[in-house]
C-alpha cells in the first residue's frame, strides 16, 4: 500500500488517498478514475509529499525507554509499599522526629519517613544524622 497527496488542479482542494501501488495509481490515472470528491473533476494529480520513513532503531530505542520507565516505576512503587509497611509517617515533622531519635538514647530507635526541606537535609547531615531520599509517587493506584 502506498499513499500520495492529491491535489485537484480545478478548485485546489488536497486529499490523501492509499493504493495498493505506484503503478495502479498510473492505471487508475490512465483511465480517469481519479476524480475530486469537492468539484467531481478529473483533473487531479500527486502533489508533493514529505516521506514518512520509519526507523526501526528509534523505534526498538523508544520501546526499550517505555519499558525502563514502567519497570522504574514499579520498583519505586515496590519501595514506597515497603516503607509504607514497615515505617511510621511523620509527615512534615520529619526533620524534629528524626533529631529526637537521634539526640534521645532512651527513645527507641524507630525507622520514620515523611517530608523534608533541602535545607533541613543537609542540617541533618552536618550533625550526623544519616538520611535517605527517594523519589515518591503520588497516585491513587499506589
Amino acid at each position: 500500500m502506498i499513499k500520495y497527496k492529491l491535489i485537484c488542479k480545478d478548485c485546489k482542494t488536497t486529499f490523501d488517498s492509499w493504493f495498493a501501488s505506484s503503478n495502479k495509481y498510473e492505471k487508475l490515472k490512465k483511465k480517469n478514475f481519479l476524480v475530486c470528491y469537492n468539484c467531481n473533476s478529473q483533473k487531479v494529480e500527486k502533489s508533493l509529499m514529505a516521506p514518512q520513513l520509519i526507523n526501526s532503531k528509534k523505534k526498538s530505542k523508544d520501546y526499550l525507554d517505555s519499558i525502563r520507565y514502567k519497570n522504574t516505576i514499579k520498583t519505586l512503587k515496590n519501595y514506597q509499599k515497603f516503607i509504607q509497611d514497615n515505617f511510621k509517617y511523620v509527615g512534615e515533622n520529619f526533620a524534629y522526629e528524626a533529631r529526637s531519635i537521634h539526640y534521645d538514647k532512651k527513645k527507641k530507635k524507630k525507622n520514620i519517613y515523611g517530608s523534608a526541606t533541602k535545607q533541613d537535609l543537609k542540617e541533618l547531615k552536618e550533625e550526623g544524622i544519616e538520611t535517605q531520599m527517594i523519589p515518591w509517587i503520588d497516585d491513587k493506584n499506589n
